[in-house]
């Protein structure tokens, strides 16, 4: 566990609160803002775990001194990056959903 864990656990469990207490009080923005600080505590923590496992993957690669060793530890590390690039898009394309549905009541 690293600092990224801690402060992403951290900031999920304050966004928690926040958002609750704006909700109890009719407060959008605050309610709002708790939900954004769920979000980057999320991401936060996400970072930490991608960031032990790349330490991990590569300690072992150096332990073990093998080439095929080092090629699966490249494999890792592009998994991660590409499930973090596809985990960004669909959060977008949430996000995209969430403003058009908001226009489209607006409108009505």
């Amino acid at each position: 566990m690293n600092k990224e864990n801690v402060t992403g656990k951290l900031d999920q469990a304050a966004g928690k609160v926040k958002q609750k207490v704006g909700e109890a009080f009719g407060d959008q923005k605050l309610a709002n803002s708790g939900a954004a600080q769920q979000v980057k505590g999320a991401a936060k923590e996400a970072w930490g775990n991608a960031k032990d496992t790349a330490a991990e993957v590569g300690d072992r690669a150096r332990a073990q001194g093998h080439t095929a060793t080092e090629e699966k530890a490249h494999d890792i590390r592009e998994k991660i990056t590409s499930t973090a690039q596809n985990v960004k898009e669909k959060i977008n394309a949430k996000l995209d959903d969430v403003k058009h549905h908001d226009d489209v009541r607006q409108v009505h």
